[in-house]
């Protein structure tokens, strides 16, 4: 008790340091400040977080949180969430590079890749604008992720779909876009080739879903909670997101519709074409991932939007028997949020619904789970360079397989975060 009590003090000292620090950014901002080379940038997010409830997925566990508690016990916890270098050099013929290195709160290597693709992007000639890139990124997926360090605007915590997309869902591939208006409309296609994402699903069939902002790298690896125990003798405790398995390239397609009115709306569509029983020596598989996304954004005014996703799919893996292989897991997730921005300040607020239905040979009902969340969050733009952030967060879902790590199938967890983001 005494330890977290020390816990709990040390991190709130942090907070009001983060604090004070956020109130005086204003005032330095146009004092000296720290220059980097030409095409080069940073990240710095500091964090501080409080939550009940069970321990994180991080932690081998079905917390759906990136920080969690200790059987229920509120746990404080200070970190440097993320902090990221960004390069992005122009080459020429109308290329530019991207590259993004970064070490995360969490992460299983001190300093990994995050991204590093060309794009290509000519000077139109016509009233079609073509584009492509080339490397290791995340497909169109999320409405709210953007910029070269992938973060979400306005908020801390991606949605359940987004948490997903960040963590299981990087490629490396090949993709083409085409860009045209028409009368006020602005209509797009994009194909992407790709490989090295086999293993997309596995969080997904044997965790759940979860909500946090953890990255995806290189050469990470991802923990996984205590399996069931056939399980247990086939797959790895772990699982690889970048991985080539079985040399066969997957696709997807995405088509987005800016109206002349002020609304987009996008359909995408991803399949990896993985070999369910493709397995390396060190007992990674193979897994089939199909999904649909929709996503809508709606803007009322300048400072009031509205986004909307949904997502459906199926993932498999294992040899199969008769038309059913080892995991058949299929998985749903939506979520709606509005944010309203106030001067310097932007209010937000976010419903997320998600579940998984279990239908293969070697994994029960117990597998399958319901859930919810509800997110509100603060953002506070200190200046161009400086974001302040506090959000709070309550999960709730049921999954019996929590019973495998003696505790309730059902749980309930709340998150309450402050960050502090410094772009240099």
């Amino acid at each position: 008790m005494f330890g977290n009590g020390f816990r709990l003090r040390r991190a709130c000292l942090l907070l009001l340091g983060l604090v004070t620090l956020a109130l005086s950014a204003p005032a330095s901002a146009a004092g000296p400040r720290v220059t980097l080379p030409a095409n080069l940038s940073a990240i710095f997010d500091l964090r501080l977080a409080a939550a009940d409830g069970e321990p994180s997925w991080t932690d081998g566990g079905f917390g759906r949180a990136r920080f969690g508690g200790d059987n229920a016990e509120l746990e404080a916890e200070a970190a440097v969430a993320e902090a990221a270098l960004i390069w992005r050099p122009p080459i020429g013929w109308n290329l530019s590079g991207s590259i993004v290195i970064a070490a995360q709160h969490e992460q299983d290597q001190p300093v990994d890749l995050v991204e590093a693709f060309l794009s290509w992007r000519p000077v139109p000639r016509s009233a079609t604008r073509i584009s492509g890139r080339a490397g290791l990124f995340w497909p169109q997926v999320s409405l709210e992720h953007g910029g070269a360090g992938w973060s979400v605007a306005d908020m801390i915590t991606p949605s359940a779909i987004n948490s997903w997309i960040g963590e299981e869902v990087k490629v490396i591939g090949v993709e083409g876009s085409a860009e045209r208006d028409f009368g006020g409309n602005r209509i797009s296609a994009t194909i992407g080739l790709f490989g090295f994402n086999d293993t997309a699903g596995t969080l997904l069939a044997f965790r759940g879903w979860a909500l946090h902002d953890q990255k995806t790298t290189a050469f990470s690896y991802q923990p996984l909670p205590t399996l069931n125990p056939f399980m247990q003798r086939v797959q790895a405790a772990e699982t690889k997101p970048t991985i080539e398995l079985d040399n066969r390239p997957g696709f997807y397609g995405r088509l987005s519709w800016r109206l002349a009115a002020p609304v987009s709306l996008d359909a995408f569509y991803y399949d990896n074409r993985g070999d369910p029983a493709a397995v390396t020596d060190a007992l990674q598989w193979g897994w089939r991932t199909r999904f649909l996304n929709l996503g809508a954004r709606i803007d009322f005014s300048d400072r009031t939007r509205l986004f909307a996703q949904a997502l459906t799919g199926t993932t498999d893996m294992g040899p199969e028997a008769g038309s059913t292989c080892w995991v058949e897991t299929r998985f749903r997730a939506a979520y709606l949020r509005l944010t309203h921005e106030i001067g310097r300040l932007a209010l937000s607020g976010r419903l997320d619904l998600f579940d998984t239905r279990e239908l293969g040979m070697r994994m029960g009902p117990e597998e399958n789970e319901d859930g919810w969340a509800l997110t509100a969050a603060l953002r506070w733009r200190l200046s161009d360079r400086a974001l302040f952030i506090v959000e709070a967060f309550h999960v709730r879902s049921d999954r019996g397989a929590r019973a495998r790590n003696s505790i309730a199938p059902m749980q309930s967890q709340t998150v309450i975060q402050s960050g502090l983001r410094l772009t240099l």
